[in-house]
């Protein structure tokens, strides 16, 4: 199911959520990666993929060794990053992404590793 898809379909408890997304047609992922993710140089490598994509965001690590990353931008820049993260190029050894896709809110105005 494409984001699109999915979008609409968490939307719909969300009254307005639509016109977020149709202003500028920015969506926000949400992801949890799971595996050999902390100690590999992969929030430096997130953060150059999505400077890359022109996305904003943030990305750090969790105290469970997984990683968290919330990414904004167009849907086929966010999905390219997501493709990324799921592929052999990513850093370390991706075992699973978790993610949630929602409307942008606009809260960020670079992407950065805390």
């Amino acid at each position: 199911m494409g984001f699109s898809r999915r979008l609409r379909d968490s939307g719909r408890d969300n009254p307005g959520w639509e016109n977020s997304v149709r202003d500028n047609g920015d969506i926000r992922l949400s992801a949890r990666v799971f595996g050999v993710v902390q100690g590999v140089g992969f929030r430096f490598w997130t953060m150059g993929k999505a400077d890359e994509l022109a996305l904003k965001g943030v990305v750090k690590n969790l105290d469970d060794g997984s990683v968290s990353i919330e990414a904004e931008g167009p849907e086929q820049q966010v999905q390219k990053l997501l493709d990324w993260l799921r592929s052999e190029n990513a850093p370390g050894r991706v075992e699973r992404v978790e993610e949630t896709i929602s409307a942008a809110d606009g809260s960020f105005r670079d992407f950065r590793a805390r």
